[in-house]
């Protein structure tokens, strides 16, 4: 009996994690689409695509450390490092997910073009907001020591 008991927590703590992650995805996802609009459309005919990538980097940071905290606060997450970087291991998972099966199709690209087609200087920040956004949930509920 005990043991069902554990495992019906466990099993709701896996779901709370997973529907944490997907709302952080979707949070992600949305900062990202708007900001890549604005890019695109806006700053990129205006300056150069590059000058524009760097300029987002900076908005996408500060858009995963709102979207994170609002999910820890939303769903109340212990500061658990499992438990947070649970999180973010969901959201990096669908994104990476909808990277390969939705936007490189679009463009007309495979894995291997895409990376082809970056500049070198550039082409490390997808690659590490991916990381960010994977430990951004841990990042912003730690409560730092002076």
């Amino acid at each position: 009996m005990l043991d069902r008991t554990r495992d019906a927590e466990r099993s709701k703590g896996i779901r709370e994690i997973v529907k944490a992650g997907s709302v952080y995805f979707l949070v992600a996802l949305g900062a990202g689409f708007v900001l890549e609009v604005i890019r695109l459309e806006v700053v990129a005919l205006h300056i150069s695509a590059l000058i524009a990538r760097l300029m987002e980097t900076p908005n996408i940071l500060l858009a995963m450390i709102i979207g994170a905290q609002w999910v820890i606060d939303r769903f109340t997450l212990p500061p658990l490092p499992v438990v947070r970087l649970g999180v973010g291991s969901v959201a990096l998972g669908f994104m990476v997910l909808m990277e390969c099966a939705v936007v490189l199709p679009l463009h007309g690209l495979s894995l291997g073009d895409y990376f082809a087609t970056q500049h070198s200087a550039v082409g490390i920040l997808p690659l590490s907001a991916l990381g960010i956004l994977t430990v951004m949930p841990l990042l912003v509920g730690y409560h730092w020591e002076r």
